[in-house]
């Protein structure tokens, strides 16, 4: 069986159990088919005291096999939002040694990065000390975020250039990448997976039961925006957007991030805090019913790639209302499944209200995602894995 050395700054851990679960998923359903045995290497970067929120991401950062897959998790140390330029050769520095250590014992078929930067050229820099192919997938906040930083584009591209193949997440990433000057005949559109146990038509009443906990009250209609709170990914134009639906129409906002105090105080300010639920984390076993206790998901992000939360929603038989971003149109390619609207509260607001008028039937709304699941994920994943190994 080959071997598979995948470098991932995204990955789940006992602190962050949210963080980067797609890329756990995908190789756990790699791993499950057996034809690719896969060593993740998580490395978590810290600063040289690690206090605070850093001492529990320090006692997280153990090892372990998960559903299958051989987990690493290295620290190495950091300047948070200082050394970012640093951070490719601080992590391969790291990592080299317990790569060559771990090929002398097994060797791997190829090295692999979940993430453009800085993984990309930490896994370029490992996959030539040790001789390997290199592949590389980029998800969308990689590209449109540090392909815009020079010192980040120019280590990218070289890592590209290196690399015996790219996958993008959707054809409208892989255009990107191709204008990023990344060389379009090396890149394949790899899809997202889907836990279809997990994300799929379940009865609304029982779902809005369980996220009672949350504190999410159980009537009138509710909107959920789900992802990081930062900026590109548009909730304050969400709760902009709130303000102009009716008084019964709620928002819960599922996700953390340095946004968090900005968008309670715009809520406030706009008189709708107590229609709007800031949730946090969520647990992704309640996920699901949160997403099916909503009557439309609102993400109006300036940039993605094919987001998992607009595919997850689709699953669970709820419409989203989202932006032309990324991958927008490869999913929305019919009205029942929901509406690409401006990055304007208006047209937000107009595009939820469409929706809300005239509720489509789930059954319809989650077969229009009735392709993706994580055993195809695996499936594209082990062809492209085999087609670059024989090229080589």
């Amino acid at each position: 069986m080959p071997r598979a050395l995948c470098i991932a700054t995204l990955y789940p851990n006992a602190e962050r159990p949210t963080f980067g679960t797609f890329v756990a998923r995908q190789f756990e359903a790699l791993a499950a088919r057996g034809d690719w045995d896969v060593t993740v290497i998580n490395p978590i970067g810290l600063p040289p005291v690690a206090a605070g929120r850093y001492a529990a991401l320090a006692r997280a950062a153990s090892d372990a096999v998960e559903s299958g897959v051989t987990v690493l998790r290295p620290r190495f140390a950091l300047v948070p939002a200082l050394s970012a330029r640093w951070n490719p050769s601080l992590i391969a520095r790291r990592v080299l040694p317990i790569a060559r250590r771990l090929h002398g014992e097994h060797p791997f078929a190829l090295v692999d990065a979940q993430f453009f930067y800085p993984d990309g050229p930490a896994a370029a820099k490992i996959a030539r000390a040790l001789g390997l192919p290199l592949s590389i997938k980029a998800r969308g906040a990689d590209i449109h975020y540090w392909g815009a930083q020079g010192f980040a584009r120019r280590r990218m591209l070289d890592a590209a250039r290196q690399a015996a193949g790219l996958l993008a997440v959707s054809q409208a990433l892989k255009a990107d990448m191709v204008a990023l000057d990344m060389p379009e005949d090396t890149i394949a559109v790899h899809y997202t997976g889907l836990d279809r146990a997990q994300f799929r038509v379940r009865d609304r009443d029982r779902s809005r039961a369980e996220i009672a906990a949350l504190g999410v009250p159980g009537d009138g209609r509710l909107l959920v925006s789900v992802g990081a709170l930062i900026a590109r990914k548009g909730q304050a134009l969400a709760i902009r957007a709130l303000a102009a639906l009716p008084a019964d129409v709620r928002l819960a906002l599922a996700g953390t991030g340095a946004d968090e105090a900005a968008l309670r105080k715009l809520a406030g300010a706009l008189g709708v805090g107590e229609r709007v639920h800031l949730l946090g984390s969520v647990q992704h076993d309640l996920l699901p019913h949160l997403l099916t206790a909503a009557d439309a998901m609102v993400l109006p992000a300036a940039s993605e790639g094919l987001a998992n939360a607009w595919v997850e929603a689709l699953a669970c038989g709820t419409p989203i209302v989202i932006a032309d971003a990324g991958g927008a149109r490869e999913l929305l390619t019919s009205p029942v499944a929901g509406r690409i609207v401006a990055r304007d509260p208006a047209a937000i607001a107009a595009g939820v209200a469409d929706v809300l008028a005239g509720p489509p039937p789930r059954e319809a709304v989650a077969a229009t995602v009735e392709n993706f699941s994580w055993d195809e994920n695996a499936a594209a994943l082990s062809a492209y894995y085999d087609r670059l190994i024989a090229s080589g």
